[in-house]
């Protein structure tokens, strides 16, 4: 079972997934930076100097004693947030796209051999041979 295991990981198609994972982790992590710290803060800036990071509608505002302690955290729905990961994920579509339009590209169509010239037939080659005992 353990050679089995062994032949499965060490098959091209696995190998292939584990690295196409791992660059997909870290094209999503420079996407994600790239979202944040360079799209993100250039829409706020022509949509008057907002973060959309920190956009939210506030369900429950939070509870602070007398002490300014804590006592219960805000509950509000970042929407802000979601607005970056919307972005965030159509630029990783389109980066993907990219990506597998260039490979297809890159890939050259297998051109099929050239076929065989057709030899005589059953019946020209049987002709032939009888043209010849008559000789």
């Amino acid at each position: 079972m353990l050679k089995e295991f062994k032949d499965f990981i060490m098959t091209g198609n696995v190998v292939e997934f584990a690295v196409a994972v791992i660059m997909a982790g870290a094209i999503g992590g420079v996407v994600k930076g790239f979202v944040d710290n360079i799209i993100m803060p250039i829409v706020g800036h022509f949509s008057g100097g907002m973060d959309f990071a920190e956009l939210k509608i506030v369900l429950d505002e939070a509870v602070v004693n007398a002490e300014g302690t804590v006592t219960s955290a805000e509950n509000a729905i970042m929407w802000g947030s979601w607005v970056n990961t919307i972005v965030n994920l159509l630029i990783v579509g389109f980066v993907m796209f990219l990506i597998v339009k260039a490979y297809n590209k890159s890939k050259k169509p297998v051109e099929e051999a050239p076929a065989a010239p057709a030899g005589p037939s059953q019946e020209e080659l049987l002709a032939e041979i009888r043209d010849l005992l008559k000789k």
